[in-house]
Parts: structure tokens; sequence; C-alpha cells
């Protein structure tokens, strides 16, 4: 697994951008996406807008409906934080399990990948920072040698991408994540496998202080989007 930010897709970037304006409310739940309408406000082929539409359907993002087409889902805040609390859950047993179960190998690939996240940080690249981010939680998934467990919590990541990615935004959250980040990797290298499970539970569920500051984050954009 490359610790490097590729380039990305044209269908990638797509989905960001769909994403991002799927969770700051333009385009509001219910909302029917038009495969040509997208493909003329992004100034694309059809072909690239269907991946990303496939991709989105896939996380969660929109539903395909008979004869309607892509439509955005509703999500509401209490079901975003229900959301956290199971990814909370599945990467503490991730880390649980990694802590008993990493290879040689597989420590130096989660150590390269801390240190890209922490060259990232330096460069204060948000985006590039939550893609590095994205490969440092694979890792983890990876090393805990459970392939169901990998997949649901991949899938479930996936589904939290967009809300995830708006979290780094947050004054010092960058910072925080990357210490955060460190403590999970001491607590793996070294078999705390306890350690291990509570860090990243703590790390990864949104409660307090921090579902309120996604939340304002939401609104803020939300009303930056209307204005």
């Amino acid at each position: 697994m490359s610790d490097t930010v590729p380039p990305l897709r044209r269908s990638e970037q797509l989905v960001e951008e769909i994403e991002e304006r799927i969770v700051t409310g333009q385009y509001h739940p219910g909302m029917r996406l038009d495969e040509q309408d997208l493909a003329d406000e992004f100034r694309v082929s059809r072909t690239p807008i269907r991946e990303a539409l496939i991709h989105l359907a896939s996380a969660g993002m929109i539903e395909m409906r008979p004869r309607r087409g892509a439509i955005v889902a509703k999500v509401s805040p209490t079901r975003l934080c229900e959301m956290f609390e199971v990814m909370a859950e599945l990467e503490a047993m991730c880390g649980r399990l990694a802590a008993r179960r990493i290879t040689p190998a597989e420590q130096a690939e989660l150590l390269a990948a801390h240190r890209a996240c922490e060259a990232a940080r330096d460069a204060e690249d948000p985006d590039a920072y939550y893609r590095l981010n994205e490969v440092f939680h694979q890792h983890i998934y990876q090393a805990s040698h459970n392939g169901f467990l990998a997949e649901q919590a991949d899938a479930l990541h996936r589904r939290l991408r967009p809300y995830r990615r708006l979290q780094l935004r947050v004054r010092n959250r960058m910072n925080t994540s990357y210490s955060e980040h460190q403590a999970i990797v001491d607590r793996i290298v070294h078999g705390d496998s306890e350690g291990a499970a509570d860090t990243l539970q703590r790390h990864v569920v949104v409660q307090g202080e921090r579902f309120a500051d996604l939340v304002a984050s939401l609104q803020a954009l939300q009303t930056s989007d209307a204005a």
C-alpha cells in the first residue's frame, strides 16, 4: 500500500466535489442528481459522472431509485452521531487485533504512513492529510488480519469520508489528529491491545464538543453556500 498521495482520477475528484456539496447542503436531501446536468455543470462527459455516482451510491451518500435516478440521501445529526459511534467501535476492534497480529513489515508500513501524515500536517494541507490519514487507517484495518472486520470498517469509513474530511478543517484538528496517531502507533507497536483499542475509539468517536464543532462547521458552510 503506497503512502504517497497519487493524483486523483477525474471521477475521484468529482466524488469529493459532489460529496462536499451534499454535506454542505448545496445538493439537499431528496434532490435528484441528473447525469447530464452534472456533466454540464462540471464540464465533463457523462462517463466520469456515472462512475462518481456509482461510488457515491455504494458509500450511501445517494440512493439509486427506479425511474428517478440518483437521489441525495438524508442523514440527520442523530444518525451521523450513531455512525461515528459504530465507526469508533470498529476501529477499536481493528486496533486491538492489530496490536496482537501486526507483522514487522506492517509495522514499517504503518510508521511510514504516520510520517507521511506528519509531512501533510507540516504543510498545513488538510486535504492531503485526509487522504494520507485514510492510508494510515487502512494499514490498521489490514494489520488486524480479520478480512471481514477490515471490509466493514472500510465500508463505514467510506460512508463517513466527507464528514471526517470536514473535521480536519476545525482549528488545530490536524495537530490533534496527528498527536492521537502517535499514541495509536505507540500502542500498536508495543503490543498494547487494550490501549490501542481505547486510543482508537477516542480518536474516532464524535461526541460532545467535537460533535458540536462538526455540526457548527456544517451549518457555517451551508450558510456560506446560501449567501
